[in-house]
Formats: C-alpha cells, structure tokens, sequence
C-alpha cells in the first residue's frame, strides 16, 4: 500500500498521543525551558511577556502574530559572547533576519553570517559593518559575490570549485583580496533530521574531506595567491545537543588543518565549527548553556591542536536558533474545536503553515497553551492545526489543552523566533503576520503584517 503523501502523522497514537507526552498536574502551568525570560501567567490568568498582556496585544496588532522578547534575545546574545570570549559569535541571519535584529546583534557584539543576496541587503541597510560579515552559501551567484566584494564582506566561506574560479576571477579584476574559509564536508552524522544534517557526504555542501577535495581546494586557493585564506568551516547540522559530533568534525578538520601545513609550510589562523546548537521545544529536549557549550568545545579544540601540534586557531561559531528561537512565541486564535469521535480533536487557529512550515518540513515538534485566559477544565489532548488546504498543515501535533478550549481562545506557541517567520509564505494566498517586539511594557513592529495590498501589487495580470 502506498503511504500517505502528508507521511507518518496520520499513522500515529491518535488520541493517546506520543508516549512521552504526560497529562500535566497544571494545564496552565508554563515550562520555563519553552517560554522567553519575561513570560508568565499574569494574576488575571492571561500570558504576559515584556510586561503587556497578549489580550491587550492581540487587539492593537492582530492574529496570528510573532512575539519577540527583546530582552531576551538580548541576553541570549550576551550570554553567547561571554562564554565564548576570545572567539568570534557569527549571527546566523537564516534563522530569522530583519533590520530590527542586525541592530540588535550589532550592539551586542556579534558577528553576522547570511547567505544569500537578500540577507546581505537586509544587513547592509541596517548599517551593520560589513568587516563583520560572513557571506555562506552553496550557490553564490556572480552578482552576488560582486556585492560582497564592493561592499567588503570580512569573509566568504567558499562551497565549490567553481566558486573558487569564480571568485578568483572577480577578485583579479577589482584588485580586492577577500577573505575565505574552504567549507569541508568532515562525514558526521549528527543526530537530528535527515534535512537539517549538513556534514555527512550524500548532500550539497561543501568539500569532501574523505574524497581529498577539501585539501585540494586549500591548496589552490593558496596557489593562486588571490584569495585570502583565513581557516577552514564546518557545519554539521541544527537542532544538535550531543557535543559528540563536533568532537569528531574538529579533530578531522585540524588533521586536514596540520596536512596543509605539512604541505605548504601554512598554520591557517582561524576555524569554524558552525552552530546548529539546539533549543527546547518541548519537555523532552535538554539544551546545553552557552557556557556548556563553550567549555566543552574549547576543549576539543585545544586537545585536538595539542595532538596534532598546531597552534590554536581562533575560533568561531555560528548560533542563530540558539539565540532568536527561543525568543519569540506565536500567538494566534481559536477559530474552531472540531471532535472526531474516537480519534482525536482538532483546534484549528487562524494561522498554520504559512507561518510555521517546520511541523510538515522536517516533523518537528512543538508546544502550545490557552494563553488569553487561564481555566479549570480537565487537560485535553488535541491536535493544534492551521487553516490551509493540506491535511498536513499542523502546528502542534499533540498537547493538552483546557477541554474548555473554545473559539475566540488565544493561544500561544513558544520556541517560534527561527525558521518559522524566515520560511513564511503566502500559500492560499495567505499574508505573513508581523513581527512585535515587546519591551519593558512598550511594543513595536519590526516587521508589519502583510496585507492583500501587498499581494496584489506583484500580481502584475
């Protein structure tokens, strides 16, 4: 028999759930692991964050919305450069990037990666500096590394060897002298989704270091004498919380490190070791501190250049989910509360995968609670869903919620600042919601809601 094409989500427990998911004590209670720093359950039972209420938020900007704690993307972007001190914190801009945020991490001291066109103009219209840019990406179009090289980009992590011929031939012309790290593919398997596992050697990125091409690509660059060698990158994947694998992809990266130095008498200065630190979405997931992380990769490293004599790099890394994601929550409303007897329930709200593709993408889980008011109803477990066309479209795939849950609820979806708004669309022509940031009891929008307006006017007819 053929599978369903939306996949194993209409194959599950159905009503009893995943068997992990416990009935809570406390329906209204709120993990703080999920939620950013400012939330709570105010006295009158509604979700506050950044000190306003999102009944009162709800009725200035709409639904569904992003909920952006200022202060909490903050301090995640201050605890990531104090515990990693000495090294570089690289912004990963895909994760969710607006002029509003750039600013942001500007003045807290960060470092910007993007990686495409568009991140670039988004960083450069900022102001942000461009000395501080990485520019990744395993496609860059000539247009596109021409701007990095006007504009001067600090470094560009180079994907290919057409790139490599590409790049060179620019960077001849205009008599600059870029910056590069050669992107080596180290053949990890990190333990997360097959899409979202970047370093094993069946997928675009990078150069392979088993295959030898890794090697090769340092050599010509350093050949050539046009390109500006600065280290070697690795990324092995998103939403990791075994340090494991960046135990092995540093140590496989610094004997390729030593290799070239053996080969061409030159100790690259600089090494990145990528991101793809993970976050809390649900009870089950277990996240390492910043401080953690540093700790036990500072390590590495240092063991791994005393082993292979080499003097160590400077390091850096690329956080991006681990810095937004758990800054923001999306809020939406109820719209109806369908029972399939038997089966399950259904509480579909008015937003969906427009705005949250990750459940239908990559199966990803998530969390939600009753969040303009609190209740005393039993905990019922149901299936958060959206209004689009698919049976797929699902934003929470199983969470108890109130039995009281009604249309016109508000309800709040934590863990949503990355790769929910950056991957939004307009499917069934749906407009993207805004972004709000909230803070010490003012909010702003940062990035408006779409209107039909907007639509419309690329509809050319």
């Amino acid at each position: 028999m053929r599978a369903h094409e939306a996949g194993a989500l209409h194959g599950d427990l159905g009503s009893r759930g995943p068997a992990w998911l416990r009935t809570p004590e406390d329906v209204n209670a709120l993990m703080p692991q999920l939620w950013p720093r400012t939330v709570h359950r105010a006295d009158d039972g509604a979700v506050a964050v950044g000190g306003l209420s999102v009944r009162d938020l709800a009725a200035e900007y709409g639904t569904p919305a992003y909920l952006l704690d200022e202060d909490d993307l903050r301090g995640r972007c201050r605890d990531f450069v104090s515990a990693f001190a000495g090294a570089d914190v690289y912004y990963a801009g895909k994760s969710f990037l607006c002029k509003a945020v750039v600013r942001v991490v500007e003045q807290e001291g960060l470092f910007l990666d993007v990686c495409s066109g568009g991140e670039l103009a988004v960083a450069l219209a900022a102001g942000f500096p461009a000395e501080r840019i990485g520019f990744h990406g395993n496609n860059k179009s000539v247009s596109e590394l021409e701007r990095a090289l006007d504009s001067g980009v600090g470094r560009i992590v180079v994907d290919s060897f057409q790139e490599i011929t590409r790049l060179t031939a620019l960077a001849r012309e205009s008599g600059r002298r870029p910056g590069v790290l050669v992107r080596v593919t180290v053949g990890v398997e990190a333990h997360t989704h097959e899409f979202i596992a970047t370093s094993h050697e069946d997928q675009k990125f990078g150069f392979s270091l088993a295959g030898g091409a890794a090697f090769e690509a340092a050599v010509r660059i350093l050949d050539e004498d046009v390109l500006d060698l600065r280290g070697l990158h690795s990324h092995i994947g998103s939403q990791i919380f075994d340090t494991s694998g960046f135990e092995v992809a540093a140590r496989r990266v610094l004997e390729l490190q030593a290799q070239i130095r053996d080969a061409r008498g030159v100790e690259l200065p600089e090494l990145d070791l990528g991101g793809g630190f993970g976050i809390a979405y649900t009870s089950q997931d277990d996240p390492s501190t910043p401080a953690d992380l540093a700790k036990r990769i500072n390590k590495i490293v240092e063991g791994e250049c005393e082993l292979a004599s080499l003097r160590k790099p400077r390091l850096s890394i690329e956080p991006g989910r681990a810095i937004v994601g758990p800054a923001v929550f999306t809020l939406y409303e109820v719209g109806t509360v369908k029972d399939v007897d038997g089966i399950r329930t259904y509480v579909s709200v008015d937003g969906g995968m427009s705005d949250n593709i990750r459940t239908a993408l990559y199966d990803a889980s998530y969390s939600a609670t009753l969040a303009g008011r609190a209740s005393t109803a039993e905990p019922l477990l149901a299936r958060v869903v959206g209004k689009h066309c698919e049976s797929g479209d699902i934003v929470v795939k199983d969470e108890f919620l109130p039995a009281d849950v009604q249309p016109g609820d508000l309800l709040a979806v934590p863990g949503t600042g990355a790769y929910c708004r950056s991957m939004a669309s307009n499917y069934n022509h749906v407009p993207r919601p805004p972004v709000v940031a909230v803070r010490d009891g003012a909010s702003r929008v940062i990035v408006r809601r779409e209107t039909e307006d907007d639509l419309l006017a690329l509809d050319v007819g």
